[in-house]
C-alpha cells in the first residue's frame, strides 16, 4: 500500500490538531460571550491542573540519567541558538528596544503549558516518555521566561532576586520535584491523595485549551509590522528546521527525538504577551505574535508531526 504524505498530514491534523483548535475555538466563544475572569481561571490552571498533570507523567515515566542529560544538552544547544537568531534578527531589522525585546521573546519563548503539553498527551498516549520530554521543556521554558524573557523587557527596573522570588512561586516546580522524587524512591502514595491528583490531571488538557482560547478572544490584528512576520516565520519554520540539524548532531533518536522535534514547532508563549502587558513593552505586538502562531500552527505542527515520524521512527 503506498502512504500518500498529504493523507498522512491531513489524518495527523484531524486526529490531533483539530481536536486541539476545537477547544481553542470554544474557548474563543465562551470569552465572547460570558467574558469570565480569566485571571481566576489562570490561577486554577497554575496552582492547581497544571502541576498536577507534571506530576502525575513524572511520577508514572520511567526516566535514566543518560535521556535526563541528552535532553539537556539539547534544551541548552537549542536555546542559544534561537536566542542567537532572535537577537540577530533585531539587529539586522534595526528594530527599536521593545519591538527587539518582542521579538526576542517570541521567538525563544515557546507555548509548551497550554499547547505543548495536550499536543504532546494527544500524540504520545501510547508512550508517555514522549509526555515527560514535554514536560521537562515545560519546565525549561518556565525558567526562560522567568529569566531571560523578564531580563529582555524590564532589565532596567526588576531585580535579579525579584526574577528569583517570581520563579520560585511556580508550584509546577515542586510538583515536578515531588513526582520525581517519589518515581525515584518508588514510592506509592495513598489512593486518596492519588486519586484527586488524577481527577485533576485529567481536565488538564481541555482546560488549558479553553483557557487559551479565551486569552485570544479580544486580541485585535491590526497592521502587521514586519518584526511579527519574522518572528511568525522564525518560531514556526526556522525553530524546526534548527531542532533537526541539533537532534541529528547529538544522534538523539527515536521518541525522544520525536517529542523534541515537535516541541520545537509550537507557538509563541502566552506568557510572553502577559509579561509584556504586565511590564507595557509593546502589548499590542506581543499578543499579535501569540495569535498569529497559534493559528498558523495548526498547520506547521501538523507538518512537523509528520516530519518526525518519517524522521525518528520508533
Amino acid at each position: 500500500m503506498v502512504v500518500i504524505p498529504g493523507m498522512v498530514m491531513v489524518e495527523i491534523f484531524l486526529n490531533i490538531i483539530a481536536p486541539i483548535l476545537l477547544l481553542l475555538l470554544l474557548g474563543l466563544f465562551l470569552q465572547r460571550k460570558f467574558k469570565f475572569d480569566l485571571k481566576s481561571f489562570s490561577q486554577l490552571m497554575t496552582y492547581g491542573l497544571m502541576p498536577a498533570a507534571i506530576f502525575m507523567n513524572i511520577y508514572r515515566t520511567d526516566f535514566n540519567l543518560q535521556l535526563l542529560l541528552e535532553v539537556a544538552l539539547y534544551l541548552l544547544l537549542f536555546t542559544v541558538a534561537m536566542m542567537m537568531i532572535g537577537i540577530g534578527l533585531s539587529r539586522v531589522l534595526k528594530l527599536e528596544r521593545n519591538d527587539a525585546a518582542i521579538m526576542k521573546n517570541g521567538i525563544s519563548l515557546m507555548n509548551s503549558g497550554n499547547y505543548g503539553l495536550p499536543v504532546s498527551q494527544m500524540l504520545f498516549s501510547a508512550n508517555p516518555v514522549g509526555t515527560s520530554i514535554q514536560i521537562i521543556v515545560l519546565l525549561f521554558q518556565n525558567i526562560m521566561t522567568y529569566t531571560y524573557g523578564l531580563y529582555n523587557l524590564i532589565a532596567a527596573t526588576k531585580s535579579g532576586w525579584g526574577i528569583v522570588k517570581t520563579f520560585l512561586k511556580l508550584p509546577l516546580i515542586y510538583a515536578a520535584i515531588l513526582g520525581a522524587i517519589l518515581n525515584g524512591f518508588d514510592v506509592n502514595p495513598p489512593s486518596f491523595l492519588l486519586t484527586p491528583i488524577q481527577y485533576l490531571a485529567d481536565g488538564f488538557m481541555a482546560i488549558a485549551l479553553i483557557i487559551l482560547g479565551a486569552q485570544l478572544a479580544f486580541i485585535k490584528i491590526k497592521a502587521v509590522n514586519l518584526a511579527v512576520v519574522f518572528t511568525c516565520l522564525t518560531r514556526l519554520i526556522i525553530s524546526p528546521a534548527v531542532a533537526i540539524g541539533i537532534i541529528f548532531l547529538l544522534g538523539i533518536e527515536g521518541v525522544i527525538a520525536q517529542s523534541l522535534l515537535v516541541a520545537s514547532a509550537l507557538p509563541t508563549s502566552r506568557n510572553s504577551a502577559t509579561l509584556a502587558l504586565e511590564y507595557d513593552v509593546n502589548p499590542d505586538i506581543a499578543a499579535q505574535t501569540v495569535l498569529i502562531t497559534t493559528l498558523l500552527s495548526g498547520i506547521s505542527v501538523s507538518v512537523v508531526v509528520y516530519l518526525s515520524s518519517i524522521l525518528f521512527p520508533y
